[in-house]
């Protein structure tokens, strides 16, 4: 079997010390950065995404084969970087204030960086304020929102009547997503996208810079 659809399944497995092997095999053997990270992380997740929305696998399993990934990643990205390689977009992603859940976020965060997106996660309980100031510093094409309460959901819409008053929105798309969240309150403020799970806000993210 090829090097990178070693990778490509053992992103799929979720087998952490392989795709650390085979990232660092790839790389030995010379093979294109751009390469490694199309046909052996990207597919991989894209299979991983599917069999979670099919309920084949579930949030453990996935979020195994995210930090695999992961692990892979923490060798490819400063090569990408230094080599000048240009990803798919860049996200800023982040839980709002006054909330401190953290895992749905991780894993769309996980995701979209498997998709191909370079990823500043600016954690949790984010003020509309410190969104603004990271799309202005990283210069991010799509901010990420994550709410888990109902009585934060509302911050979802400050942060984007935020971006309006300071004249940002025309400069990022935003996608939102969460517990209490829905397709019609994501419309209803003036959210580009919805997204009902990590492997869906990946798609989305990518459809929107498409």
């Amino acid at each position: 079997m090829a090097v990178l659809e070693i990778l490509k399944e053992s992103v799929i497995e979720g087998n952490e010390k392989k795709v650390v092997e085979y990232t660092e095999k790839a790389i030995d053997e010379g093979m294109d950065l751009e390469k490694i990270l199309n046909e052996g992380f990207i597919p991989g997740m894209e299979i991983v995404g599917k069999k979670f929305q099919a309920n084949e696998i579930y949030v453990p399993e996935m979020l195994i084969s995210a930090k695999a990934m992961k692990a892979g990643m923490k060798i490819l990205e400063p090569l990408l970087t230094k080599a000048g390689v240009k990803r798919v977009g860049k996200v800023v992603i982040g839980t709002v204030k006054g909330d401190l859940h953290d895992i749905g976020k991780n894993l769309v965060a996980m995701m979209l960086e498997g998709a191909g997106f370079e990823v500043v996660d600016a954690g949790v309980d984010v003020s509309a304020q410190k969104f603004a100031d990271l799309i202005k510093e990283t210069k991010a094409n799509i901010l990420g929102l994550s709410a888990l309460l109902t009585t934060t959901m509302t911050e979802i819409k400050n942060v984007i009547d935020t971006f309006k008053e300071k004249g940002l929105r025309d400069e990022v798309k935003i996608i939102v997503g969460g517990a209490p969240v829905s397709a019609e309150y994501a419309a209803e403020i003036g959210a580009d996208g919805y997204s009902p799970d990590a492997a869906s806000a990946a798609a989305l993210a990518k459809k929107l810079v498409g």
